[in-house]
């Protein structure tokens, strides 16, 4: 067994601070996570996977290459065409063909799909509001601000 001397456990070292907020990133996190994936269950009969599809298509109305897509949602192309499979099925979202690419495909939202996403995302954030309910307006921005050098590429 490989021990760190006991010279390398400070807990006074800000090191120790940034590992606490990341736990506590991590918990509150998994806790608002946990709720909003019931709440969708049972309000709408769907998942965060889902649920996550839906909203990065109805940010882009003119539909999103898969990879694109996969890419946004920092996920596998594989989880991504299960999602849109079931989806298409639902009539939710269409799958079309890129103009001179027969093997990439484009995805978007049909009319139905962007409806019932608009009713989910009223829901989701009024779920969200309640949920933070006891972070000030200018608490949220300051931590939004904060926060941002840990973006994706995808997010503005």
């Amino acid at each position: 067994m490989v021990s760190a001397p006991l010279t390398a456990f400070r807990p006074d070292a800000p090191s120790k601070d940034r590992l606490r907020l990341w736990i506590r990133l991590l918990r509150a996190s998994r806790s608002v996570e946990a709720d909003l994936r019931e709440r969708l269950k049972t309000e709408f009969g769907s998942t965060l996977p889902r649920f996550d599809v839906l909203a990065a298509l109805y940010r882009e109305p003119e539909g999103m290459a898969m990879s694109d897509l996969s890419r946004f949602l920092l996920v596998s192309n594989g989880n991504v065409t299960g999602i849109v499979e079931r989806l298409v099925a639902d009539g939710l979202v269409v799958r079309s063909k890129r103009d001179g690419d027969r093997r990439a495909s484009i995805v978007r939202l049909t009319a139905s799909g962007a409806e019932i996403f608009a009713r989910m995302a009223a829901a989701h954030e009024g779920w969200v509001d309640a949920l933070l309910g006891g972070v000030g307006r200018e608490e949220a921005r300051h931590l939004a601000v904060m926060l941002k050098s840990f973006q994706s590429e995808w997010e503005e």
